[in-house]
């Protein structure tokens, strides 16, 4: 080996406890990366069923009857006119 190969093992070696970390900090970061991305994919997922579900859904009508309200409204002009 040449000297320099060897001064760089020397090197390397001293600091193997430090690559380490760092590669076990950055293997963790990618794998909460991972996780994040893959449940923000499944919550866009389930969002956009639950929209086609919901626009496939009848709608429903209501009838109100509001005859009440208008004979109400009636009388209130009738007693404000006498």
């Amino acid at each position: 080996m040449s000297q320099e190969k060897v001064n760089r093992y020397k090197e390397e070696k001293r600091n193997r406890k430090k690559i380490m970390a760092q590669e076990k900090r950055m293997h963790y970061a990618r794998t909460a990366c991972g996780c994040l991305i893959a449940a923000a994919l499944v919550g866009w997922a389930g969002f956009s069923v639950y929209n086609i579900y919901q626009d496939r859904k009848p709608i429903e009508t209501v009838y109100a009857d509001l005859s009440a309200i208008s004979e109400y409204e009636q009388s209130l002009v009738a007693d404000t006119e006498e």
